[in-house]
């Protein structure tokens, strides 16, 4: 983790990861880029948004892959879709897993300041546009219709483990 104050002491490291303001925390949510995306823009890592599909690389989940949920900068987790595990009740909650076990495997592109950033840290612009614009390998056969199934039915996935 970079060093978020001039001190080197852990205990002013930790007050500062604690008490970091929103912009801060943000930036701290970063995962690591596929090497296929990294290859394609040019860029290491980047904050995790909510659409973002990521893959789990370490724990319980690892290989899952799922789109994100939810981001709660205030505990500093990531929710994906279909990483759950059941209450003593039996009802799924998410599992909250940590930005630095992620690997984003497909980007969304739907924000326009996301394509800046972007740019801004070297990604060719032509690159970012044809990206933006191309739907995802998995999106182009739910568009169709091929499956069969009405818009309205979601196939619910579930994790045994």
């Amino acid at each position: 983790m970079a060093r978020l104050t001039g001190s080197r002491q852990p205990r002013k490291q930790r007050r500062a990861y604690y008490r970091a303001p929103l912009h801060v925390r943000q930036k701290l949510m970063s995962a690591t880029l596929s090497p296929e995306l990294r290859e394609k823009f040019g860029v290491r890592s980047l904050p995790v948004r909510k659409g973002d599909k990521v893959k789990v690389m370490r724990g319980d989940f690892k290989g899952h892959v799922g789109k994100v949920v939810k981001v709660d900068l205030k505990r500093y987790r990531v929710y994906i879709d279909g990483v759950t595990i059941k209450r003593s009740d039996g009802t799924p909650v998410f599992r909250p897993i940590h930005p630095s076990n992620l690997m984003i495997v497909e980007l969304d592109l739907s924000d326009p300041w996301r394509k800046k950033i972007l740019e801004r840290r070297g990604a060719r612009p032509e690159e970012v546009e044809r990206a933006a614009e191309a739907p995802a390998p998995g999106e182009a056969a739910e568009a169709g219709g091929a499956s069969g199934e009405s818009p309205g039915q979601v196939e619910e996935v579930s994790q045994s483990g």
